[in-house]
């Protein structure tokens, strides 16, 4: 990464404008999950300790430009104070007269949080005038949301047009460090696990794969999409028929690339998707008429385990099923143990974010990796290989 980082700036005395990701979930005024909190500790503790002052700033939800007091980011405040040991400022607003008398009372080594981002409209407009009012309350800019750096925002790109330095805190890196080693340096054999529902979601990072990775493993219910496009019986499974000549093409690019692109041979099938369920396990490409498929099936389980403990570097994203009903959950934990006896034999093990990383949560696996990402979404683009528009806005080393 060419960017520079938080180590090569000057923090004491500065007001330093830090982008975090506290898009925490909520459950009756309280974090239910504070891993996006907790990821940012190393970051806000650096700024803390060299005597500056942390002015912190995040979205929470989706409370479309309005404000709502449900979505205040008062109980990541709380949170935040409970894992620093130290007092957190709730500001009662992001921008603005009041937020700025906040900012100048504050004292080095003392932490702010600015409210919702999301309460207005602009900060996901880009709005310059937002971004400059944004801008003000800091000497220096640090972005440690790689969650939210796939997003041109007015707090992840345009607040960087009006305050420099620009820089990368330390999650910011360690996600860039793991992603990007990954793809651009991998130890090999490099295989890439790749799950969820649909096929559209994963397109454009199948294609950019393609030739990278030496195995994809398909799981999810994007594989009998696959499936259907080599003439199977997939029964109610999930299909995007409209994507049934592109998953063709896919398939016939995989042939041509040296990347084995590899569909489970068995699934686990039901009449329903509930829990409690009766299921079965059936040939992946012939899937009774009016049973679909929820998870991957255990020879599948088997044959996947074995590509991931053969592998030096593996990436993940997607799970294999329907992991939240206990019934559709096997095929997940399988691949995330895999992933987690891996490690354990010197792999580079990287989970990216969103359902994945839920599921490593969910199985108490999520530190037995090398690393799981906070952002489902940014991590889902890098792997697509596109430009991260708030890693691009940083100054450059």
């Amino acid at each position: 990464m060419n960017k520079q980082t938080i180590d090569q700036v000057e923090l004491s005395g500065k007001r330093v404008l830090v982008r975090v990701d506290f898009n925490v979930p909520l459950d009756e005024g309280k974090v239910t999950d504070d891993t996006r909190i907790r990821e940012s500790l190393p970051t806000i503790k650096k700024i803390m300790q060299a005597g500056g002052k942390a002015i912190l700033m995040s979205h929470l939800g989706r409370p479309k430009g309005k404000k709502n007091p449900d979505m205040s980011l008062m109980p990541a405040a709380v949170r935040l104070a409970e894992l620093l040991g130290r007092p957190v400022t709730m500001a009662p607003d992001c921008i603005g007269d009041e937020v700025v008398k906040v900012v100048n009372a504050m004292q080095p080594g003392q932490v702010v949080l600015l409210e919702n981002l999301r309460f207005y409209a602009e900060e996901e407009k880009n709005d310059p005038e937002f971004a400059k009012k944004l801008a003000k309350l800091g000497d220096l800019y640090v972005n440690d949301a790689f969650g939210s750096a796939h997003r041109a925002h007015a707090s992840t790109e345009g607040v960087t047009q009006f305050i420099k330095p620009a820089v990368a805190g330390y999650l910011m890196q360690k996600e860039l460090e793991y992603l990007g080693k990954a793809l651009a340096n991998p130890a090999r054999p490099f295989v890439a696990v790749l799950g969820g529902s649909k096929i559209s979601g994963k397109i454009d990072v199948i294609e950019n794969l393609l030739g990278k990775v030496d195995a994809i493993l398909v799981g999810g219910g994007m594989a009998y999409t696959f499936y259907k496009a080599q003439g199977g019986e997939i029964g109610e499974s999930i299909l995007e028929s409209d994507k049934l000549d592109l998953a063709h093409e896919l398939l016939g690019k995989a042939e041509s690339s040296k990347t084995d692109l590899i569909l489970p041979p068995d699934s686990r099938v039901c009449d329903e998707l509930k829990s409690g369920v009766a299921t079965s396990v059936s040939a992946s490409d012939k899937v009774p008429s009016g049973k679909l498929a929820a998870d991957i099936g255990p020879e599948t389980e088997k044959l996947y385990a074995a590509k991931i403990l053969a592998a030096k570097t593996i990436v993940w994203n997607g799970p294999m099923g329907v992991f939240e009903i206990d019934e559709f959950a096997s095929g997940t934990r399988k691949v995330a143990e895999a992933l987690v006896q891996a490690t354990k034999a010197g792999a580079v093990t990287v989970v990216g974010g969103g359902d994945s990383a839920a599921a490593m949560e969910k199985f108490g696996l999520a530190k037995e990796v090398s690393h799981v990402s906070t952002g489902g979404g940014a991590s889902l683009e890098f792997l697509e290989g596109k430009q991260l528009p708030g890693v691009v806005a940083l100054t450059d080393a």
